[in-house]
Order: structure tokens, then sequence, then C-alpha cells
């Protein structure tokens, strides 16, 4: 089954009870897969309950490129995604090249802990079977943005919060989050409403 598919710089018919406006600009970095961006649009939606939005693609990124690694640096971009002029609350990138810290040797994503901007990458999440990297796709996206939302790493093996350096542990993860980060969530989003308790 098809995931279903954000329209481009209009407000997705896909829509959650609690949001009234786009909280997410999904924003291509150069060249992406539209599958790969739908799918992530598509999840965010039916997971968190966010409402987003498929912008027209921004062009690479070269003012990250690092030359010596042939890599491009994370935190360049999030600097550039949260510097655009208004939109959404969040926004998201997601490109093809390969991201890096420069004390890690590769991310999946990042994001800025409590702000509003994050970037995924394509790069090492890739697997000859589409469906796969779809899935990871979908998952490093929520994650980064649980991330925005304030959210810090979870102990919990059944989490999408829990931290993923290698793509065996990501793809053990469920998609989902524990019921202590579905709280945090839901009394993030919606912090004038009373959350549900998380179950013991």
């Amino acid at each position: 089954k098809k995931p279903a598919k954000p329209s481009r710089s209009s407000r997705s018919e896909l829509r959650a009870p609690h949001p009234r406006h786009t909280l997410v600009d999904l924003i291509p970095l150069g060249a992406v897969s539209e599958m790969a961006l739908n799918v992530a649009a598509a999840t965010l939606q039916t997971v968190i309950g966010l409402d987003v939005d498929i912008l027209e693609a921004q062009a690479a990124p070269a003012y990250a490129l690092l030359p010596a690694r042939n890599q491009y640096d994370a935190a360049l971009i999030i600097k550039s995604l949260a510097a655009l002029p208004g939109g959404a609350r969040f926004k998201l990138g997601l490109t093809e090249f390969d991201l890096c810290l420069p004390i890690l040797t590769y991310v999946f994503g990042e994001s800025q802990m409590g702000g509003c901007a994050a970037v995924i990458s394509l790069h090492r999440l890739r697997d000859r079977n589409q469906h796969v990297l779809f899935e990871r796709v979908a998952k490093v996206g929520i994650h980064e943005v649980g991330r925005l939302l304030g959210l810090a790493h979870c102990h919990q093996a059944d989490c999408l919060m829990r931290f993923s350096s290698r793509l065996e542990q990501l793809d053990r993860l469920p998609m989902h989050f524990c019921s202590a980060c579905n709280y945090e969530v839901a009394r993030r989003l919606i912090p004038t409403q009373k959350a549900p308790r998380p179950r013991s």
C-alpha cells in the first residue's frame, strides 16, 4: 500500500485532530527521491500527528561541504535551515548527501534539541530493498522531530527515541514511541490540553 502523498506548497489533506496549521516544512536539499519525501511526510503525519508541507527543493548545500572528508557538515545545514524566514514551526531537511559532525564520522540525521531545524540523509540508509530504505527514512525523520520537540534519547528498547549509530540498531526499532515518550510528545504539541498519562 502506497503512503499518502502530501501536496507540494499546499496544506496536506492528512490532518491530525490537534494541529490547526502546518507544523513541519519538509525541504529537499538537492535532488531527492520523491517517494522518500512522501514517506517521511506521511509518517510524521500518521505517527506523531503533525501537519506537513513538502516545499520546493533548495540547491545542494555546497556551503556545508567538507572537502577533506567528502561529507557535509550537518550542523551548518541545520543553521541554514533555522535561518529561513517564515514557514512552519519546524524545518526538516532531507538530502542524499553523506552527513557528519566534526566529532562524529557520520550521522543518519541531526537536529537542534528543542529547536526548530533538523536534517536527515538517505546516503547511509540505502538498501537493495526499497521498503527497508523508506522504513529507515521514516524512523530517522520521526526521531529527529522528536528531538526538536525536546525529547532526550530514550533507554527503552521499544522506542524510536533510542539512539542508533548502526543500521542494525535502527532496523530493530519499532515505528513508535514508548508510552513515556508518547506522553511527552502529546504534552509538548498541545500544552494547553491535558495529555494522556503514560501507562505504567
